[in-house]
């Protein structure tokens, strides 16, 4: 696509234009995910606990996300007026832009990737952990002692469980060699089972996989670990200030970092575009983009299964299980994976 504009319009212009076309094409599918992905959320808990949930606003009340989304555009921009005006409105936008700024090494499949750096992963993890200022400045611009408390409880939350994280997605690195994704998923297209899904990161990691998938859910700020914004104790945490379209925000970039979590996992753990079934079996077994957005949308189903089954966590309760269980259990499974992968025993070679 490149090249076409290119050769087009000229260098430098074709360049630019081709490179927007494919920010939009990456921002506007994902922006109609989150939509979706609210009324899923708000559909598969209200089965779970014997209700219907959305069912009126369109068929099947499929227009209710645009419906939630004009309510929120339409309302009156407040704020209070003993708020720090510069920062409350800096605030969610510093939450959102690094959110949609991971997406710009995220791999779809081996050729649909925005920018293929070697250094993929690393850019994730910083920028993702750029977030959290967003989170502080929103709780201290908004002069409300609810608000500030649940911003503390949402960063000392996020950079606690960054390091539990970190630690799963090394021993990730340790067996792949390297930071690109597609190299990352490439290195498990190969080993038993003819790269198939007993030769995924998932089964040898099976300890690290399980840390990451609980930090991931603790990282996003998400049931069983929403207590930034317990309601039946701090009201509603940082953005408990906040109305109309600066709420939006921080809506719209809390479900975008769960899309990029369940798209971390399909590719560090769950083979990415890899098919789950051998090459040997034709279509089914090819790699595709189709096989990354089911595996994508697995996770995402796993997150709403347990908002609807686990209650929240006391705050103590957290940081204990942080500290003293997935950082040790993290930092133990990397000393044991190096051991491993210097043996005999190593499959990794």
């Amino acid at each position: 696509m490149q090249e076409w504009f290119q050769a087009l319009l000229g260098n430098e212009i074709g360049l630019i234009v081709s490179i927007v076309l494919k920010i939009v094409l990456i921002l506007a599918p994902l922006i109609l995910t989150v939509a979706y992905l609210t009324y899923f959320e708000r559909k598969v808990i209200g089965y779970m606990q014997l209700r219907v949930g959305p069912n009126v606003t369109g068929p099947f009340g499929l227009i209710q996300p645009f419906a939630d989304v004009l309510k929120l555009l339409f309302k009156e921009v407040t704020r209070p007026s003993t708020s720090n005006k510069a920062l409350f409105y800096i605030g969610p936008m510093l939450s959102l832009a690094p959110a949609f700024a991971a997406w710009a090494v995220i791999p779809f499949s081996e050729t649909w990737v925005l920018t293929n750096v070697n250094a993929g992963l690393l850019y994730i993890l910083m920028i993702t952990s750029l977030s959290v200022y967003g989170v502080i400045i929103a709780g201290w611009a908004s002069n409300s002692k609810y608000a500030f408390l649940g911003a503390m409880r949402s960063s000392a939350q996020t950079i606690s469980y960054e390091i539990a994280m970190g630690a799963a997605l090394v021993g990730v690195v340790m067996v792949s060699g390297s930071m690109n994704f597609g190299d990352i998923v490439a290195a498990q297209s190969t080993g038993i089972a003819g790269g198939s899904v007993f030769s995924w990161n998932w089964l040898p990691l099976f300890p690290l996989f399980l840390v990451y998938l609980i930090s991931a859910v603790a990282e996003t700020n998400r049931a069983p670990f929403d207590v930034a914004e317990g309601e039946s104790e701090i009201v509603a945490g940082f953005h408990v200030e906040y109305s109309c379209f600066a709420f939006a925000l921080f809506f719209l970039a809390e479900y975008i970092f769960m899309i990029l979590i369940a798209a971390l996992t399909a590719l560090m753990f769950l083979g990415g575009w890899l098919s789950p079934f051998p090459q040997s079996w034709g279509l089914i077994g090819t790699p595709s983009a189709v096989w990354m957005f089911i595996k994508m949308a697995m996770v995402l189903y796993g997150y709403l299964w347990i908002r609807a089954t686990f209650p929240r966590y006391r705050y103590d309760q957290i940081m204990r299980l942080g500290w003293k269980v997935l950082i040790p259990v993290g930092f133990a499974g990397i000393v044991l994976l190096g051991l491993w992968m210097i043996s005999p025993l190593s499959l990794w070679k």
